[in-house]
């Protein structure tokens, strides 16, 4: 089945082992091969890997877009017992994850991983922020 894809102006995209940037209209185009495809949205570069979970969804990016994902995988799992050595509560994202990694589903493995990186982002904002009545107490 086809793929519509429209690309905002000046939108990233990854269509299989290209990058590609959208002109300075929107555009639409149909993807009649089966291929790997990132939005920008669901792109996250090196340089935006600042947290473990982060850097676990680089290694997922990696393991979708290769053509040898095993490399990628290995990594994926050294760094998700990591991270649920650190945070034991991260295990259920983490097994999720898992599942579609061995289903060969790695795209919804990375769709799951968005819900690791919010729940990373509220651990994180408890630790910055402890609340009003931490604050209030020191």
């Amino acid at each position: 089945m086809p793929l519509r894809i429209e690309l905002a102006p000046n939108e990233r995209l990854i269509l299989g082992d290209v990058s590609i940037r959208n002109g300075a209209r929107r555009s639409e185009f149909i993807v009649e091969t089966q291929t790997s495809v990132l939005r920008e949205r669901d792109i996250i570069t090196e340089g935006e890997a600042d947290t473990p979970c982060k850097r676990l969804y680089l290694s997922l990016e990696a393991a979708y877009l290769s053509a040898d994902p095993v490399p990628a995988e290995t990594r994926f799992m050294a760094q998700a017992n990591e991270i649920m050595a650190a945070a034991p509560s991260a295990a259920p994202f983490i097994a999720e994850i898992f599942g579609f990694l061995l289903a060969g589903d790695y795209y919804r493995a990375l769709k799951s991983a968005k819900r690791l990186l919010a729940f990373e982002e509220e651990l994180l904002g408890r630790v910055v922020d402890p609340g009003p009545a931490r604050a209030a107490a020191g």
